[in-house]
């Protein structure tokens, strides 16, 4: 067995206990033995640290020095933890040495006959440490929800009417817009999708609408900004492009006209909407929020 000294932070140590081509494992000291930490070359470059150790403060400071060890001398650059996502406290342990949550692997672990999931938790060489205030803001965007925003345009035509669009992929009509983009803000996010979809960007009035809406059919939930797209001349549709693909076509319709073509959502709010455009709703699941 090589030599290799022990790794402490002052009061913590880490002993070398064994170690082979693909596994070094640790004996962990904490005045008297605590437990054990090892890291698994898995692919070139990448190592699985697992650990099982009495507390959670061992545990965490236990990793950040065998992480430190396999980028330093065994030459790694990328470890990862997989951890058992109802064991809140080995997640906190993972976060707290540095690593951030990337995702979960659905059903990737056999227990005792049962298929579990696995939570993935990933550090690179290269990623700021979680002393530094961008390496603690980054762990804890990683571990934060990421709720998707949806921004919609509600365009008008002089009778009142709403333009809506024949989409390929379900039979409810929709507002022109769409799923805002990483890094996007909405406004330009509603432009960027009626560019796309039709081929022209209606300058934004203002906003119309901010809802929530509920998880629904597999999406998760969401929160959606409805902006207005302005009063045009009913002649504005013969010269929008729909793009053919994800846009079959598109028409304007009464507000008192839209039950059955449109989704239960856009029944509620759209003829509330249309009614009262000059005043900002205020919407959960498409109904006013009134408390």
């Amino acid at each position: 067995m090589t030599a290799v000294p022990p790794l402490t932070d002052g009061d913590l140590t880490l002993r070398l206990l064994r170690q082979d081509p693909k596994v070094i494992a640790f004996d962990v000291e904490n005045g008297a033995p605590v437990g054990t930490v090892e890291v698994r070359r898995t692919t070139p470059g990448v190592g699985l640290v697992v650990w099982a150790v009495e507390n959670s403060d061992a545990a965490r400071r236990a990793l950040r020095l065998v992480s430190e060890y396999a980028f330093g001398e065994l030459g790694l650059e990328r470890l990862q933890v997989e951890v058992d996502p109802s064991l809140h406290a080995s997640a906190r342990v993972a976060v707290r040495s540095g690593f951030r949550r990337e995702g979960v692997l659905r059903g990737a672990a056999l227990v005792e006959g049962e298929r579990r999931d696995v939570a993935v938790y990933g550090m690179r060489i290269d990623d700021p440490r979680p002393d530094t205030v961008t390496g603690w803001t980054a762990l804890m965007d990683s571990t934060l929800p990421k709720k998707r925003v949806i921004a919609h345009v509600v365009v008008r035509d002089t009778g009142g009417r709403v333009l809506l669009c024949q989409v390929s992929y379900k039979k409810d009509l929709e507002l022109p817009g769409g799923v805002v983009e990483p890094d996007e803000d909405p406004a330009t996010g509603a432009s960027r999708e009626m560019e796309e979809e039709l081929g022209t960007a209606l300058p934004l009035l203002g906003v119309l609408a901010i809802d929530w809406l509920p998880r629904w059919e597999g999406w998760g939930d969401a929160v959606e900004i409805l902006y207005d797209g302005g009063v045009h001349d009913p002649s504005l549709i013969d010269r929008l492009q729909p793009d053919g693909f994800e846009i079959r076509g598109i028409s304007w319709h009464a507000p008192d006209k839209l039950a059955g073509l449109v989704s239960p959502l856009n029944a509620r709010r759209l003829p509330m909407l249309l009614d009262a455009p000059d005043q900002l709703h205020n919407l959960r699941n498409g109904s006013p929020i009134t408390s």
